[in-house]
């Protein structure tokens, strides 16, 4: 990142700062004029507004110099009078950047740290070492969104929904998302204590959880009794695809009568590989419409040569509320196509679509929200979710019991379907 950025990014995060003690000092303080000048608390003292340099001033592009002073004149400030000298112009031209990211209010328009961003990717290249849950971090407090299947999150009993008020005894209230999941993520063999708030419960849980080197396998399949083929979709990553393929070659070939692709609980990915996996299952059409703020948009339209196409083969998909995103794609084009019939619960609920843009240096990356997407019959689902067309929950006995009366229903479904 050049100098002149750098400077304006961590100024943006330093008059935030400064904003916000002065409020403060509206609320806690009587003010009154003398010399044009107000009292001051006992713990205050007055210091002048300092002189933006020539260098600073020509360094901003002119026509923005109006608009930038402030920020050379909080620059200044910092850097002149903060109690602990030398300040981290990188913390604060990184925490300029979030902060910049937040005013946009946009919940799914976010900075990520170097960390986070390497983090984000690893989960999305298929391993990394954590306690396999994905989450959202625009809520107030981080939101577990679903845990991976046979992770510890989920052997731990962790749950969608679940909001983690404090780890290892630390108290996460008003902590960014992003930072409260970095604490959760952690080196194979140690251990993190999650406080968590779970809708219906009055008592807020406790849980112990080891973390693992999580492997995450995108794709996975097998026969049913009546000659049903199971297909489990759990990430779009960068493997999902070649691995669903191997899957259907593997299943198509033992002609399969009907077909049951599940989707619960994964949390979404990459646009593209949602194209890709819905392809697989249909022949042509379109997957989704991308809608700009201009009013402009984006067809994406079915991959030719899918291996499972056939609809003299019904289909069914499995969702719940940890559905999320590039499920999401996929489902609604299913259903929209007439390909496939729902099965679950109402999914989550993410209908915008990001671009994660790496900067300059290694210092992380801008996640930012470009479009929104439509299902092929221009259906939105953000803050919605898909409803299915048979909804069947599973409650905490069926858990205990290891009862899974969503898949039983979809086989029920797909032996109507195939008048069986």
């Amino acid at each position: 990142m050049n100098k002149t950025l750098k400077y304006i990014f961590a100024s943006l995060l330093v008059i935030t700062i400064g904003l916000g003690s002065f409020a403060g000092g509206f609320v806690t303080g009587h003010l009154a004029s003398v010399e044009g000048l107000p009292f001051l608390d006992a713990d205050q003292v007055f210091i002048p507004v300092p002189t933006v340099s020539p260098e600073q001033q020509a360094s901003t592009p002119e026509e923005i110099q109006d608009l930038f002073t402030p920020f050379w004149e909080a620059w200044n400030l910092v850097h002149n009078n903060y109690v602990d000298q030398p300040v981290d112009d990188v913390a604060l031209m990184r925490g300029a950047i979030s902060g910049m990211l937040q005013a946009l209010g946009d919940e799914h328009s976010s900075y990520m740290d170097p960390e986070g961003y390497a983090q984000a990717n690893d989960s999305l290249e298929g391993e990394y070492e954590g306690i396999g849950a994905y989450v959202d971090t625009t809520t107030e407090y981080l939101t577990i969104t679903s845990p991976m299947p046979g992770s510890p999150a989920e052997d731990a009993g962790l749950k969608p929904g679940d909001q983690v008020m404090a780890i290892d005894g630390e108290d996460m209230t008003g902590l960014p998302g992003e930072a409260v999941r970095l604490k959760i993520i952690g080196p194979a063999g140690t251990t993190v204590h999650l406080t968590v708030k779970r809708e219906g419960e009055n008592d807020l849980l406790e849980f112990v959880i080891t973390r693992e080197k999580i492997e995450v396998q995108s794709a996975s399949g097998e026969m049913l009794e009546h000659e049903i083929a199971y297909v489990q979709v759990a990430t779009f990553g960068t493997n999902t695809t070649p691995e669903l393929v191997a899957t259907l070659e593997d299943l198509m070939a033992q002609n399969p009568k009907g077909i049951i692709l599940d989707l619960r609980n994964n949390g979404g990915g990459f646009l593209q590989t949602s194209v890709e996996v819905t392809s697989q299952f249909v022949d042509e059409g379109v997957v989704l419409y991308e809608q700009y703020g201009s009013g402009e948009r984006t067809t994406f339209e079915v991959i030719s040569g899918g291996l499972a196409t056939d609809e003299n083969i019904p289909m069914v998909v499995l969702i719940n509320e940890g559905s999320a995103s590039a499920s999401e794609i996929v489902a609604g084009a299913l259903q929209d196509l007439g390909r496939a019939e729902l099965v679950g619960v109402t999914s989550y609920g993410k209908g915008s679509v990001q671009n994660w843009i790496p900067l300059s240096g290694d210092n992380g990356a801008v996640r930012i929200t470009i479009a929104k997407w439509l299902t092929p019959n221009e259906r939105t689902i953000h803050q919605v979710g898909l409803t299915p067309e048979h909804v069947v929950e599973i409650t905490d006995e069926d858990r205990l019991a290891d009862r899974d009366p969503q898949l039983e229903k979809a086989v029920e479904v797909l032996l109507e379907m195939m008048g069986q």
